[in-house]
C-alpha cells in the first residue's frame, strides 16, 4: 500500500522534473565541498563511472522511479564539475610571509572594508621568487602617505615595496574560507603596503582584455565630475560595478536598512534596465503603425533588450553577480524570442544551471543564494496568483500590489540567508525598499538610459541629474530607516547544516507537486530549531595566534583591544553582537573567573618580550603566543605560530570530560587550497 502511494507520488511530478535538475547539481556540488579530503583522479574516475552505470540502468527502471536514478547522475555530475573547476583555477600560492619589491600589471582597483584603496596585480615579479611559484595574482592595500603615488590606470605596469602572505583561512571553524575564495579567484598572496606606488611602464596598446576596464574607470570618473560625494559614487556603484567613492557612512547605513542590495549590480538593476529598454523600443516601434504592422515587435525588443544586457555586463566589469543576472536575463529574453515563457521555474532553473557549470563554487557564495531565493519565490508565488486567478485589486492598484508583493516576498525569502551570512536583521527592511525600489525602477534606470543616449550630444547632465536626485532620495532613505530605534537586530550564525535543511525544505514546498509539498516543513522547522540551539564557542584563539577570545556573562572578552581587528569584528558578528574591539577587551579581567568549564585558565601571550619572560605554567594552563614559545617547564597546553600553522584557528567547546578543541582543520580538512604546514 505504502509503495503504490509512492509510485503515485513520483508520477504525479512528470511533467515538473526538470526543475528539479539544478538541485540535484548542487547536491554533488555541495558533497565536493564539504568532505574533508581531496579526491584523487581514481575516486573522480569512479565517481564519473558509476553516474554513467546509473544512468544507462536507468532506462530499465519503471517510469516512476527512473528520475531518482537520474537524481543520482546528475548528483554526480555537479560533484565532477565541481572538481574539474577547482582544479582549472589552481596557480602557485604563496607559501611564507613576504617582503620586498612587487612589481605586475594593474588589473583592478577597489575598496578594502576599511576604505583603503586596494590594487589588485597580475604578470606578477617578487624579488628571489622564481615565476614557478609566484601567484599568479596578488592584491595589495595602500596605507600611510600615498600622496607620492601615481594614479593608478588599467593595464599600468607598478611597483611599491610591500609585505604579501598567503590568503588566510576561516577566522575560526566553520566561518567563512577566504583561503578557498582566493583560491577560485586565483589571487595567491593578500598584503599592503606603506610605500607609494610607481609607475614602471604605461598601459600599452592591444591590451584588450583591459579596454573595458579603462572605459569603466572613464566613464566612473565622468559621473563623479557630474555627481560629487555619496550620490556620485552610489551613481557610479549602479552603472560600473566600482565602489571607490562611496563613503563608509552611507554603505553602513544601506547595510542596516536592508538596501545595499541596490549597489550590487544584480538581478534587480538588469532586469530593471531590459525592462525599460524593452518597453522603450516595443512602444516605440507601436508609435509607427506601418512598421508595427510589418516586423514582430516584441522579438525586436527582445534582441534591443539583449543587447542592453550585453552593453551593461561589459561596463560593470563582468564580475559573478552581474554575470549571474546577465544569464537569468538573458534565458527569459530567449524564451521570449522562442515564443516561450520569460519568466517560468524552468527559466530559473536553466539560468541556475548554467551558473552552476560556469561557477560551480557560486553555490557556496550569499550572492547565488540570495539571488535564486527571491527569484525563485518570486516566481512561485506570482504562478500561483496567476493559475488560482488571483486578483491584485483594481487596474490603478496592481502597481501598488506588485511592488508591495514582490518586496514582502522577496525580504521573506532572502532574510534568513542574510541573516546567516551576515548576522543581522533589518526589521525595517520591507519599508526601506517599498520606499526605494520604485525610485530606482522608474527614476534611476530611465536617467541613467536617458543619459547614455544623450552622451553623444553632450547632454548627458540632464540624464544625470535625474539619476542623482532618485539616487540621493535613496540615500536619504536608508539614512532615515537605518536611525530608526530597533532598526537592526544581530543574530549568532547557524550551524553548517542549517542552510542546506532550509533551503532544501523551502525548495520540496515549492517545486514538489501534490499533497506531499508540507512534508517541506519539516526541515525548515528543523533547521530554525538547530539554529535556535546553536551555542557559540566557550573560547576562540586565531590563527597565528594573534587574539584570543572567551565567552562570558557579557558576551565575548578579548584579549587585545587593538590589533586583530578582522578576527575580532567576525568573532562578534558570529555572537550576535555588535560591540567594538575595545568594549570586548575591556570584558578580558573577568574572562578566567570560572567561564571554561572547571575554571581552566587561558593566558594569551603578545609580543616578543611576553613570549621571552614565559618560562613556567601549570598542567591546567592553556597558553596562547603570537610568537614560538620554547624553554617553557610544565604541562600546559601551547598554541603558538609554529603548532596554529599545522591547525588553523581552533575553538573551544563543551565536551564530554571537560573540553573539545576543534580546529579549522578538522573542519575543512586538506584541500587543494589549504596550504597546512
Amino acid at each position: 500500500m505504502l509503495s503504490t502511494r509512492i509510485r503515485a507520488a513520483l508520477l504525479l511530478q512528470r511533467g515538473h522534473l526538470f526543475e528539479w535538475t539544478p538541485v540535484c547539481l548542487s547536491l554533488g556540488i555541495g558533497a565536493y565541498f564539504l568532505i574533508r579530503f581531496e579526491p584523487g583522479a581514481d575516486a573522480l574516475v569512479g565517481i564519473a563511472v558509476a553516474g554513467l552505470v546509473i544512468l544507462l540502468l536507468s532506462r530499465w527502471l519503471s517510469e516512476a522511479y527512473r528520475p531518482l536514478a537520474v537524481a543520482l547522475a546528475l548528483a554526480a555530475a555537479g560533484f565532477l564539475l565541481a572538481a574539474h573547476r577547482a582544479h582549472d583555477v589552481a596557480g602557485p600560492v604563496l607559501g611564507w610571509r613576504y617582503y620586498g619589491p612587487i612589481e605586475g600589471r594593474l588589473i583592478d582597483i577597489d575598496r578594502s572594508g576599511s576604505d583603503a584603496l586596494r590594487l589588485t596585480l597580475d604578470r606578477v615579479v617578487l624579488e628571489r621568487v622564481s615565476p614557478e611559484r609566484t601567484p599568479t595574482r596578488v592584491r595589495i592595500s595602500l596605507h600611510g602617505d600615498q600622496s607620492h603615488s601615481i594614479d593608478p590606470q588599467p593595464g599600468m605596469r607598478v611597483m611599491t615595496t610591500g609585505h604579501l602572505s598567503p590568503p588566510g583561512g576561516p577566522v575560526e571553524p566553520g566561518g567563512f574560507d577566504f583561503q578557498r575564495h582566493a583560491w577560485f579567484g586565483q589571487l595567491g598572496a593578500v598584503g599592503y603596503t606603506r610605500v607609494p606606488v610607481l609607475a614602471v611602464a604605461p598601459a600599452t596598446d592591444g591590451q584588450a582584455g583591459l579596454a573595458v576596464f579603462r572605459v569603466r574607470m572613464a566613464a566612473s570618473e565622468h559621473i563623479l565630475a557630474a555627481l560629487p560625494g555619496d550620490v556620485g559614487g552610489f551613481a557610479v556603484a549602479v552603472t560600473t560595478g566600482a565602489r571607490l567613492a562611496i563613503s563608509q557612512t552611507a554603505l553602513e547605513d544601506l547595510r542596516a536598512s536592508n538596501l545595499a542590495h541596490l549597489l550590487a549590480i544584480s538581478g534587480l538593476h538588469m532586469g530593471l534596465l531590459t525592462g525599460f529598454v524593452f518597453a522603450l523600443l516595443r512602444i516605440s516601434i507601436a508609435l509607427i503603425p506601418p512598421l508595427a504592422l510589418r516586423v514582430p515587435a516584441r522579438k525586436i525588443a527582445a534582441v534591443g533588450a539583449l543587447i542592453a544586457a550585453t552593453g551593461y555586463l561589459a561596463l560593470s566589469g563582468g564580475n559573478v553577480a552581474t554575470e549571474r543576472a546577465f544569464i537569468m536575463v538573458s534565458v527569459a529574453l530567449t524564451a521570449l524570442l522562442l515564443n516561450r515563457r520569460a519568466i517560468s521555474l524552468r527559466s530559473v532553473a536553466i539560468a541556475a544551471i548554467i551558473v552552476l557549470a560556469l561557477r560551480p563554487e557560486a553555490l557556496l557564495g550569499p550572492g547565488f543564494q540570495m539571488s535564486f531565493a527571491a527569484t525563485t519565490a518570486l516566481v512561485a508565488i506570482f504562478g500561483y496568483m496567476r493559475d488560482h486567478r488571483i486578483s491584485m485589486g483594481p487596474a490603478w492598484f496592481k502597481p501598488v500590489a506588485a511592488v508591495l508583493i514582490s518586496s514582502g516576498v522577496a525580504g521573506l525569502a532572502t532574510a534568513p540567508i542574510g541573516a546567516a551570512h551576515f548576522n543581522a536583521i533589518s526589521h525595517y527592511g520591507l519599508l526601506a525598499n517599498l520606499l526605494s525600489v520604485p525610485v530606482m525602477g522608474t527614476v534611476v534606470v530611465p536617467a541613467a538610459v536617458m543619459g547614455l543616449l544623450l552622451a553623444p550630444f553632450g547632454l548627458d547632465g540632464l540624464g544625470l541629474w535625474v539619476m542623482g536626485k532618485g539616487l540621493a532620495w535613496i540615500l536619504e532613505v536608508g539614512r532615515f530607516v537605518a536611525h530608526l530605534d530597533g532598526a537592526r537586530s544581530f543574530v549568532h550564525g547557524p550551524g553548517l547544516l542549517v542552510l542546506p535543511m532550509m533551503t532544501l525544505g523551502a525548495l520540496w514546498i515549492i517545486l514538489w507537486q501534490g499533497r506531499g509539498k508540507t512534508v517541506g516543513l519539516v526541515p525548515v522547522c528543523l533547521a530554525f530549531g538547530l539554529w535556535a540551539m546553536t551555542e557559540r564557542p566557550l573560547g576562540l584563539i586565531a590563527e597565528e595566534g594573534a587574539l584570543v577570545g572567551v565567552m562570558t556573562a557579557e558576551g565575548r572578552a578579548l584579549s587585545k583591544a587593538r590589533g586583530a581587528g578582522f578576527v575580532a569584528e567576525n568573532w562578534l558578528e558570529n555572537d550576535g553582537e555588535k560591540v567594538d574591539q575595545e568594549t570586548a577587551f575591556a570584558r578580558w579581567p573577568n574572562a578566567g573567573d570560572g567561564l571554561l568549564p572547571g575554571g581552566r585558565p587561558i593566558v594569551h601571550l603578545a609580543g616578543k618580550a611576553a613570549v621571552a619572560g614565559f618560562t613556567r605554567c601549570t598542567r591546567d594552563e592553556i597558553v596562547v603566543a603570537n610568537h614560538k614559545l620554547s624553554g617553557v617547564t610544565g604541562d600546559c597546553l601551547v598554541f603558538d605560530p609554529q603548532k596554529l600553522r599545522t591547525t588553523g584557528a581552533v575553538a573551544i567547546l563543551p565536551g564530554p570530560d571537560g573540553l573539545r578543541f576543534t580546529s579549522v582543520r578538522d573542519v575543512t580538512g586538506d584541500r587543494l587550497w589549504t596550504s597546512w604546514k
